[in-house]
């Protein structure tokens, strides 16, 4: 086994305070070349993989000072390593004295994240504990600034950064009939999460909804609230009621294609044309923005109609047609005459005389897999004749020739 004092992490001479400039991008790469190389080392060492763990953990606040973090991007990847570091810092076989170290060095880097961009890090102090006990050790250090900061009393009340921490200790030591009486204080969401969470733990699900219903406000967020709900109904069995209740905001991902997968994924009952109407519902107006899940669960009439129904993006549209011309040519042939619809009702961004004559040249291709080159031809014409000034699809079919018959 290598030790800490000898192996020579590549990361460390990358992470020195205000080692970055403005721009993210570089800063986002050395963070992920940095999780991979603590990953690697796991294999083999979990817990020198943990001891580089926490030397990250405290160098990446202070490295990023100069970054611009208001895309959010710096902050994504450095909350992604976080989560890949607590599982190694938390699941490494070490004694009591390590990780008592390790604890003790990460309270402190947490204490002077001035960003703040480890804030997380106190939401798995108990996960990082590993233990009922050592999380209880924690939980009684920082019980009383607790209660002070969270008190109604404005002479005692304030800010404390381990607020989370001791939440999070406390209900890792099972120490759930405390949590609860703390949060009887009025709380921010992310604190009186850690009481709905006691609440359904200790069997009181229906509770923990009802408390859980309660907390929604102007500060809350609504996404929050619906995923640990869902959580709870789903932990109970009560998958149909999570669905209509909970499920079709609680999985809300970065795209619409994303979140028709894990839908389907996390309701494999459902039929795939059942949920995808539900979801589509959830949006109104934005119909066609649910069309590469349509497409995706081979449901081509369905994704036609949907980008018949509101605007969709030209070039997915001529993709679409492009990569189905073999397979599925009566469905290209409808997703490539949509794509120049949809051009000549002027969608579509940074569109150019290329995007027009491939999607046209998509279409034909599939129609003549059709035999029905003729026919489209003339759906073209019709476009075109539809097409409001300066009638640019028109424009560009006429300057290539490629509406000769």
């Amino acid at each position: 086994m290598t030790t800490s004092e000898s192996h020579r992490w590549a990361f460390k001479a990358r992470f020195r305070r205000n080692a970055f400039g403005w721009r993210s991008q570089p800063a986002i790469q050395r963070i992920k070349e940095a999780v991979n190389e603590i990953k690697a080392v796991s294999r083999h060492d979990p817990i020198l993989a943990a001891e580089g763990a926490v030397a990250f953990l405290e160098r990446v606040s202070p490295a990023l000072g100069n970054v611009d973090s208001s895309s959010g991007a710096i902050g994504t990847a450095v909350n992604n390593a976080i989560v890949e570091f607590v599982d190694i810092i938390a699941s490494a076989p070490c004694d009591l004295i390590i990780r008592d170290k390790w604890l003790e060095r990460l309270w402190e880097a947490h204490q002077e994240d001035q960003m703040p961009y480890i804030e997380i890090l106190a939401d798995y102090w108990g996960e990082l504990c590993a233990s009922r006990e050592l999380a209880s050790d924690w939980a009684d250090r920082l019980v009383g600034i607790t209660r002070m900061a969270l008190s109604p009393d404005p002479s005692l009340h304030g800010f404390f950064h381990g607020t989370s921490a001791c939440l999070s200790a406390l209900f890792c030591a099972e120490r759930y009939e405390e949590i609860l009486d703390i949060l009887q204080v009025d709380a921010i969401w992310p604190y009186k999460s850690w009481a709905v969470k006691a609440l359904a733990v200790t069997g009181r699900k229906s509770e923990a909804i009802r408390y859980a219903e309660s907390c929604r406000g102007r500060t809350t967020s609504d996404f929050q609230v619906d995923s640990i709900c869902e959580e709870i109904l789903l932990s109970s069995g009560l998958i149909d009621e999570a669905y209509r209740r909970y499920g079709l905001r609680a999985n809300r991902r970065g795209t619409f294609l994303a979140t028709f997968r894990v839908m389907a994924k996390k309701y494999p009952h459902k039929k795939p044309d059942e949920l995808l109407a539900d979801l589509v519902q959830t949006t109104p107006g934005e119909e066609a923005k649910w069309f590469a899940a349509a497409k995706g669960a081979g449901l081509y009439e369905v994704a036609l109609d949907l980008a018949r129904r509101s605007p969709c993006d030209p070039k997915t549209l001529a993709r679409a047609a492009r990569d189905s011309a073999v397979k599925n040519p009566d469905f290209a042939v409808g997703a490539g005459l949509l794509s120049l619809h949809w051009l000549a009702q002027g969608y579509g961004y940074n569109i150019t005389s290329t995007d027009v004559s491939l999607a046209y040249s998509h279409t034909m291709n599939a129609a003549r897999s059709c035999g029905i080159e003729d026919q489209v031809r003339d759906a073209v014409q019709k476009i075109i004749a539809s097409e409001p000034p300066p009638a640019f699809v028109g424009k560009v079919l006429s300057q290539q020739n490629l509406l000769s018959y």
